[in-house]
């Protein structure tokens, strides 16, 4: 039987659902108090960035076809340790994430119910518990949890959509002085702003999925990719416009959850009262859902660079009785929940960001190494570089550290011979077939193609 391929429709939804999560329940408001209603110009110019890096690498995974990402590309381009570093700088960045959801959950979870300080804290800490006991007790508990998690976002997002722009043109007079002045602060928050959005538009590198699993790949994933994110464009444009024609631009600064507010506003022109608090479970959900991919993806990634000889030996200790890398997940839970608990949101979006740009600029330096093109990689490293000028001394600072704790960590501690137990299950048709429902956009794409396959014997039938 021949191995089934992936098709444009397949990796395209692979894209959009690989960005689309918890990202815009926390944005808006944070670059509203940084530039204004000028922010929606900073949606566009962060999403068209994104592009270009995700283009970087939709070659790179033409040329290189292996499970990996950065860290194949940089350590084939440039060898071990640099292979190392850019796998860490990517595990510290899905790390950082980890740590952000937490913040975020709480305060949603408070425009409904009230925390004091000490609640807040515990609330947090059953969010980790939470995902780690889902993601301990094996893969299938942790593709359930992730399956309902992914289902019950997606419908809040749009009905707020549809009904948020028939509010705004009921209400057009208003939206339009909302939007003046478009830049009441200047352009002096204008790099840190792109920097809070651009991580809204993370993730796209997982959707840039090996080509031997797609159908005509150098042709069908560039174009997956232009299409995604031209709809992750619009989707994320749709929403943020919304917010500020419907909120001047200071409330919305000082809203720490701007969806949920001005659902409540549509739910009280409609005269119901159910579209703020679908938004507040949505977000709650979106918000769970995001930190469930990445808590299994991030414990992965740990396992495999172990797997390399990269990594302490005990990240790919698999349970003797789930077969989870239950070591990996519990140090990486353990570590965000500390961040989460002390760190604010901003300073730990701006260390992903950080850890983020330090990984597109090393894949797209191994993308001119490699000879993935030319304008391509260089835009993209560009970018990246503008990207870590942009984040800020003392997260900068913070990062560079965590980033050098590395060097002693490959030098002393990470074996030094390949795990060829842990290889040969990674290479194992069985561990790539439960890949695929490891990530939330791995799943989306599976739900959308059984769709198609729906909507085509409907068709049929009714022919």
């Amino acid at each position: 039987m021949p191995k089934q391929k992936l098709d444009a429709f397949d990796v395209t939804n692979l894209v959009i659902g690989s960005i689309i999560g918890a990202d815009i329940f926390i944005a808006s408001g944070i670059a509203s108090e940084l530039i204004g209603p000028f922010s929606i110009i900073v949606w566009v110019i962060a999403g068209i960035f994104a592009t270009v890096i995700a283009l970087s690498f939709a070659q790179l995974s033409h040329i290189i076809p292996k499970a990996g990402g950065p860290y194949i590309y940089a350590k084939r381009a440039f060898g071990n340790f640099p292979g190392f570093i850019t796998g860490w700088s990517l595990w510290l960045a899905e790390w950082s994430a980890l740590a952000a959801f937490p913040v975020a959950f709480s305060l949603y979870l408070q425009f409904f119910i009230p925390l004091n300080w000490w609640q807040d804290i515990l609330v947090k800490f059953a969010f980790i518990l939470f995902l780690t006991a889902s993601n301990y007790f094996g893969i299938k508990p942790a593709g359930k949890v992730n399956d309902i998690l992914t289902i019950g976002k997606s419908l809040p997002l749009f009905l707020f959509m549809v009904l948020g722009a028939l509010f705004l043109f009921s209400n057009a007079a208003s939206a339009a002085r909302n939007y003046s002045p478009l830049l009441p602060l200047g352009l002096a928050g204008f790099g840190p702003a792109l920097v809070l959005i651009f991580w809204a538009y993370a993730g796209f590198e997982l959707a840039t999925i090996p080509s031997n699993e797609v159908d005509s790949p150098k042709r069908t994933i560039r174009k997956a990719i232009i299409i995604g994110m031209g709809i992750v464009m619009l989707f994320y444009l749709s929403i943020n416009f919304i917010l500020i024609g419907m909120n001047n631009w200071q409330s919305l600064a000082e809203d720490k959850t701007p969806l949920v507010s001005s659902a409540e506003k549509v739910s009280a022109w409609l005269g119901f009262s159910f579209l703020g608090i679908l938004i507040w479970l949505g977000a709650l959900l979106s918000i769970s859902g995001s930190d469930e991919s990445g808590t299994i993806g991030t414990s992965r990634l740990g396992y495999a660079m172990a797997a390399d000889g990269l990594f302490p030996h005990a990240f790919a200790r698999l349970h003797p009785k789930y077969k989870t890398p239950y070591i990996s997940l519990i140090i990486q839970n353990a570590t965000a929940f500390i961040a989460s608990a002390i760190g604010g949101i901003t300073s730990i979006i701006s260390f992903s960001v950080f850890f983020l740009s330090f990984v597109y600029l090393v894949a797209c330096l191994s993308g001119l190494k490699l000879r993935a093109g030319k304008i391509l990689p260089l835009a993209g490293a560009a970018i990246s570089l503008y990207l870590l000028t942009q984040v800020g001394l003392a997260p900068t600072l913070v990062a560079v550290a965590l980033l050098l704790l590395g060097v002693p960590f490959y030098i002393f501690l990470s074996p030094k011979k390949e795990l060829k137990e842990v290889k040969k299950i990674l290479a194992s048709e069985e561990y790539l077939l439960k890949k695929r429902i490891h990530t939330e956009e791995r799943f989306l794409g599976h739900v959308f193609k059984h769709a198609r396959k729906i909507l085509e014997r409907l068709s049929r039938k009714k022919n």
